[in-house]
């Protein structure tokens, strides 16, 4: 019964511990979009400045070209992101489901257990023996 315990302890750890990666992996992903939004912003404001949109220009500001590319770096950040976010969540489901296995076992026991300590009183109570619950 103790090493059940144990077991369940270490499982529900263990989903804890997958939960706080796919909220990790969630908050990485937003993070990267909101810089790429704000780049875009960046991006659109010195196009403007400059009067050029068109990236092959030769009057194309150079901050807007390095501004592009990191952006295409966040979001190719986030696209990778989304793939570990996916594979994430499937073992936080398989966690969680081994988890409620080891809960549902730990039920049924403790059911056992109570069902054993009844029929127990019954045959003491039926043998006039005082009942003595195990521990």
């Amino acid at each position: 019964m103790k090493s059940r315990d144990a077991l369940s302890r270490l499982k529900r750890f263990d989903v804890e511990e997958k939960q706080r990666k796919v909220a990790e992996i969630e908050s990485l992903i937003g993070d990267f979009n909101q810089m790429a939004n704000d780049l875009d912003r960046q991006i659109a404001i010195e196009q403007e400045r400059a009067g050029v949109s068109d990236t092959n220009h030769y009057a194309y500001p150079t901050f807007a070209k390095a501004a592009i590319q990191r952006r295409d770096n966040l979001l190719a950040s986030a696209a990778d992101l989304e793939t570990k976010l996916m594979k994430a969540r499937e073992t936080l489901a398989e966690a969680f489901e081994e988890l409620k296995k080891i809960e549902l076992l730990e039920e049924r026991d403790a059911e056992r257990i109570k069902i054993e300590q009844a029929r127990a009183a019954e045959l003491g109570a039926v043998a006039g023996v005082p009942h003595r619950v195990a521990s």
